[in-house]
């Protein structure tokens, strides 16, 4: 019988638990950090040109280019990590992953910026999107591959158990043949 989950039931449930409320507390960080009203006695007109941000962070200099930079990609890296650690699978394609997150990444990204129009102080800027949407792909490529080989590593090992080969559990009957079909029956008119 296949196993439910994809890997020990206990543990799939708290890392799916933890994952989740960790995800949710970071998009209410997030939320909070990006939709309050900024008392300013300007507003910059909105940014809908890609990498004109970038390029005028670049102009600022080294030091306070890399610091509007970092925050555009912090902002929402933590979503790299988390959405996988919240969805709990192990066996999956590591591709469709990395898609399936980014496109996710890109789409909260992009929702915070159109609820950023109705809020005073805060302008459209295209970078921010690209910025946050670079930060989630960064953090993903750089924890979730290795973190799920470690947990595949980790989850054979205690398949296996100490002779090297896998126990049998009740969970796995070995198969007793074809399912027993019932044959239709015509209703009549």
């Amino acid at each position: 019988m296949q196993r439910q989950g994809s890997f020990g039931g206990s543990a799939t449930i708290r890392i799916r638990v933890t994952g989740g409320v960790l995800l949710v507390a970071h998009l209410a960080l997030v939320a909070w950090l990006t939709l309050r009203p900024l008392h300013v006695p300007w507003v910059t007109p909105p940014n809908l040109h890609p990498l004109a941000g970038i390029r005028g962070d670049l102009a600022l200099g080294g030091r306070e280019a890399a610091r509007r930079i970092g925050e555009g990609l912090a902002l929402l890296a933590p979503l790299g990590v988390l959405l996988p650690t919240a969805h709990g699978r192990l066996a999956v394609s590591p591709l469709a992953s990395l898609l399936r997150t980014a496109a996710t990444g890109a789409l909260v990204s992009l929702g915070i910026v159109l609820l950023q129009t109705g809020v005073p102080g805060r302008v459209v800027d295209v970078d921010s999107l690209l910025l946050n949407t670079a930060g989630v792909v960064l953090a993903h490529l750089a924890v979730v591959p290795t973190g799920r080989a470690w947990l595949r590593r980790r989850d054979a090992r205690e398949d296996t158990g100490a002779g090297g080969e896998r126990p049998v559990t009740v969970q796995e009957e070995l198969p007793q043949g074809r399912t027993p079909t019932i044959p239709r029956v015509g209703i009549a008119p």
